[in-house]
């Protein structure tokens, strides 16, 4: 398979399920605005969505596919089905375990994530409840990472790429059919989140059928890879989700401040997370395995040159769409989320978190890309005390920002650290061996500025004064921001081709 035919497939799936998130957050955003039922809700939420970046799609990923793709590439279809089914089983059992935990410890967990709710008893009360709902999420999501690791090492990309869709329609019915019928009507988005990680699951356990890979439950936990998974694991978790930790550690801060600032935080991550999933997740999930059969395979020339390729893609497009974020921050707030109870205000305090993440927005790119490098090779170590720097770094930096910047100041932190996260990676990636820059980096990086200057000058001349955006009417600001996104696309493209640069450039194999 051709790279970047799976890279376009992913990436097209990520931008569906994106497309569909961005409606799911304009009906949310409409039906309940920037207030205390939000901010419960993306707090109870964001507990299970952080434990499923850090075990799920974090650690247990990175963790699982090297040493999956190795029993592939050496030992065979029984020895790997072996594997799946006795690490399917363990972590049925771990999820279990979890999920009750956190169902009880529901009140603790809210202190400790967002103790400044505790000074409003009514917010409090109600974040725990829709915690206690959520919670059993990270279970489904946990075996649903799973399910996309074994898809993705057979070359399976479409099907994981696709799933987060459904839990997007089944937020989308709960805020638009279900909520009338709950009181408080914010209880449908909790039970929607279950809803939505059922439906994923079932999707991925058919596909494994299919597959031949559908997991067995046992008691047998003697394979050595199981071990493996599980040595790896353990910092792995630090390793690959330390902005994620740095997104809680701002929750915790952000409780503290101006009611909806959680809110605006979330507004502007959403956006944020628009371009990182499309280019940084949909990167890591193509290069991975590949990475993993070249160091198994004892290939470090085709390792290089694979993360040289991944490099190239990421400046490639995570630099304009960092700019256009920036330029087009009112335009795209005021498109997805200014109806409703979501307001004026909220609409300027949620720019300025945006306009702070995409000064950051290369770095948390760059290292979707970078870690791997590292992780498919089994080497764990290294990341880890990169992530623990970036961790202290980034809390220092919160304590410098919040006072002046307030929540802009959190944001801020979160993309600055995850620049000083990626330059550290890239350093030690050159200094051990692993990675050799391929001539022409040069006039590359000149080439990819130039356009995006261009780019950035022509949105700018067509943006108009933000005050327009406030006018009311979404198909006027829906047809405005698509012509103003197709005109930035096509100048940056267009330069691009202008000076030489080509798709076929970018095409590659598969390992």
């Amino acid at each position: 398979m051709n790279l970047l035919k799976a890279l376009a497939t992913i990436s097209s799936f990520t931008l569906l399920s994106r497309i569909t998130g961005f409606i799911r957050d304009l009906l949310i955003a409409r039906a309940f605005g920037a207030g205390m039922m939000t901010d419960a809700f993306f707090v109870a939420f964001k507990l299970p969505n952080l434990l499923r970046r850090l075990f799920a799609e974090g650690a247990f990923s990175q963790a699982f596919v090297p040493i999956l793709a190795e029993y592939k590439n050496k030992l065979g279809d029984e020895a790997t089905h072996r594997l799946i089914n006795q690490t399917a089983s363990l972590l049925t059992l771990a999820l279990a375990v979890v999920a009750a935990i956190g169902v009880l410890a529901a009140p603790l967990l809210v202190y400790i994530s967002a103790p400044g709710f505790a000074d409003e008893p009514a917010k409090f009360d109600l974040t725990v409840l829709l915690t206690r709902i959520t919670f059993p999420y990270i279970a489904f999501m946990s075996m649903v990472a799973m399910a996309a690791g074994v898809l993705n090492t057979w070359s399976r990309f479409s099907i994981p790429a696709f799933t987060p869709v459904l839990l997007n329609v089944s937020l989308i019915l709960a805020a638009t059919v279900a909520a009338p019928w709950f009181d408080p009507p914010v209880l449908a988005l909790a039970w929607g989140v279950l809803l939505g990680g059922l439906l994923q699951l079932a999707v991925q356990l058919y596909a494994l059928y299919r597959l031949g890979m559908l997991p067995k439950l046992t008691l047998d936990f003697s394979d050595p890879g199981v071990r493996r998974i599980l040595v790896l694991m353990g910092p792995a978790t630090l390793g690959v989700s330390v902005a994620q930790i740095s997104l809680l550690i701002n929750t915790i801060f952000a409780s503290f401040l101006d009611t909806g600032s959680v809110s605006w935080l979330y507004y502007a991550d959403r956006l944020m997370e628009f371009p990182t999933g499309m280019m940084g997740v949909a990167l890591g999930t193509v290069l991975l395995p590949s990475l993993a059969k070249h160091y198994s395979d004892e290939s470090p020339e085709e390792y290089s040159r694979l993360l040289d390729w991944g490099l190239r893609l990421t400046l490639l497009l995570a630099l304009p769409a960092a700019a256009a974020l920036a330029v087009l921050a009112v335009p795209l707030i005021a498109t997805l989320f200014l109806y409703g109870e979501f307001g004026a205000h909220d609409l300027w305090m949620t720019r300025q978190a945006l306009l702070a993440y995409s000064l950051g927005l290369l770095g948390l790119i760059m290292v979707k890309v970078l870690a791997p490098g590292f992780y498919a090779r089994q080497n764990i170590r290294t990341p880890v005390k990169v992530a623990i720097l970036t961790l202290i770094a980034t809390q220092m930096m919160n304590l410098a920002f919040i006072v002046p910047l307030k929540h802009a100041g959190l944001a801020l932190a979160i993309g600055l650290g995850a620049c000083l996260n990626a330059g550290i990676l890239y350093t030690l990636l050159r200094k051990h061996g692993i990675y050799t820059p391929q001539p022409g980096w040069g006039l590359f990086m000149l080439k990819v500025a130039t356009a995006v200057l261009l780019m950035c000058v022509a949105l700018y001349a067509a943006h108009g004064p933000d005050t327009s955006w406030l006018v009311p009417g979404f198909l006027p600001r829906v047809i405005k921001l698509g012509w103003m996104v197709l005109l930035g696309a096509g100048v940056y493209f267009v330069a691009l081709l202008a000076m030489g640069i080509r798709p076929s450039q970018f095409y590659r194999r598969a390992a």
